[in-house]
């Protein structure tokens, strides 16, 4: 069976994107349900504390902390970054104009005033020495062009910025090893997965100065990911009349899928389908 994850994803946002109540239960429900927000949020914590240690002193000249969304979707990072940072500027891109007008119009609905949503092309997309921090969030499987866009990230940065990226690995990212391609989310992705060390060695061409990366969704985080994310698509493509069912599915699923996603985040993972990659200018 192939599973279409873009017109479920379209489904959800046009249902809680009805008022901003919706909205904000929506995002605190893919906080829930998706482990590699576990991941990224980790990551944005720690990202910050050392951020504010360094460069509390300079923020007031530079005037305040600015953040790239590279890639934004539902903008549910913008949002944690807004509420995590409150002196932030964040400006949030993203190829599909229908999100963006979406996102902006929650956004001022809510009254976050330093953050802005625009429609961008990421192969093309670049703020000489702009950002301190850029994110981007299971993107760079889409993109052919990775390497131009990690040039316009180094280019973007200011110096000691960091990009921090999400992505499938190379082994079984988007369950394309599980039963073959039409079993999987790969329709959607212009490459199986990065190898850990391959977009390392892009990133430094790049210019990137240093790189960490480790993998996320091993084995615990797999299963995990099954119960919360794989079945209940896998379902919904069949009809949307499950979507009514789904409540009833997580109750008896979550709790388990909230203990593997837990020792996902607190223990390393020697390998995975998935991988947390840093970057320095």
């Amino acid at each position: 069976m192939t599973m279409h994850y873009d017109p479920i994803k379209k489904s959800l946002g046009t249902f809680f994107n009805k008022t901003p109540f919706l909205r904000i239960l929506f995002y605190k429900l893919l906080d829930l349900l998706l482990l590699r927000t576990w991941h990224v949020k980790r990551e944005l914590k720690t990202w910050i504390k050392g951020f504010r240690r360094t460069d509390a002193a300079s923020l007031y000249d530079r005037q305040g902390c600015w953040m790239l969304d590279a890639g934004s979707g539902f903008g549910q990072y913008t949002w944690f970054l807004s509420n995590l940072m409150k002196d932030a500027y964040i400006l949030a891109v993203d190829v599909k104009e229908e999100q963006i007008e979406d996102c902006n119009a929650f956004f001022i609905k809510v009254g976050k005033k330093d953050v802005l949503f625009e429609k961008a092309d990421l192969t093309t997309f670049s703020k000489p020495d702009k950002f301190d921090l850029i994110l981007s969030v299971d993107v760079m499987e889409h993109i052919e062009q990775d390497e131009k866009v990690f040039r316009n990230f180094y280019d973007s940065l200011t110096q000691d910025g960091m990009v921090l990226i999400s992505t499938p690995s190379d082994l079984g990212g988007s369950d394309v090893h599980d039963h073959g391609k039409e079993d999987s989310f790969i329709e959607e992705h212009v490459r199986d997965g990065y190898n850990i060390n391959d977009i390392q060695e892009k990133l430094k061409r790049a210019g990137f100065f240093r790189t960490e990366a480790h993998y996320t969704y091993g084995k615990p985080g797999q299963l995990g990911w099954k119960l919360s994310m794989k079945f209940p698509i896998r379902i919904l493509n069949i009809s949307k009349i499950f979507f009514i069912l789904l409540p009833f599915y997580y109750i008896l699923t979550y709790p388990l899928a909230l203990i593997c996603n837990t020792l996902d985040v607190a223990l390393p993972q020697s390998t995975g389908t998935g991988l947390i990659v840093k970057a320095w200018k």
